[in-house]
């Protein structure tokens, strides 16, 4: 970076991605169908001729770059399959705080093994978890704190 070269995700990515969005913003007509013609898309007359160019940076990068696509592939790359679940892991979901798997009703722990399964059938029951996550300091983490 001190010769001056870029860093390659400079390269590949951002730049594009700037000189789309400096194009859109200054109006520049033949750069910016110069830019949509050599990715293929189609933008709408009505985007194109919006007075907001945020509307038609829109219309643009929906279909160059769309979000939706781009997680939910993401999410199936990434996270594990529910299959894949060890026991242990079960029982630490199922548990909240102190309390240990042995402790809850025998009906919960029933559960447990229709957890494992993940089975989709109609006489299968449905099991919801749900989580909150909230952001905090690592400061004040139990391990982080001093002794």
């Amino acid at each position: 970076q001190s010769k001056g070269k870029k860093p390659l995700f400079v390269q590949l990515v951002l730049d594009n991605i700037w000189s789309l969005y400096e194009a859109v913003m200054k109006r520049d007509k033949e750069k910016i169908e110069k830019i949509v013609t050599s990715l293929g898309l189609r933008i709408g007359a009505r985007e194109s001729r919006h007075t907001d160019p945020k509307v038609h940076l829109n219309a643009i990068c929906s279909q160059w770059l769309p979000i939706s696509d781009a997680v939910l592939s993401m999410v199936c790359n990434k996270i594990p399959s529910p299959l894949d679940i060890t026991a242990e892991r079960v029982e630490k979901l199922m548990c909240v705080g102190a309390r240990t798997f042995d402790s809850l009703p025998p009906e919960t722990q029933e559960l447990k093994s229709a957890f494992m399964k993940c089975s989709s059938e109609g006489t299968a029951p449905v099991i919801v978890f749900v989580s909150k996550m909230f952001p905090v300091d690592a400061k004040v983490l139990p391990q982080n704190k001093p002794r």
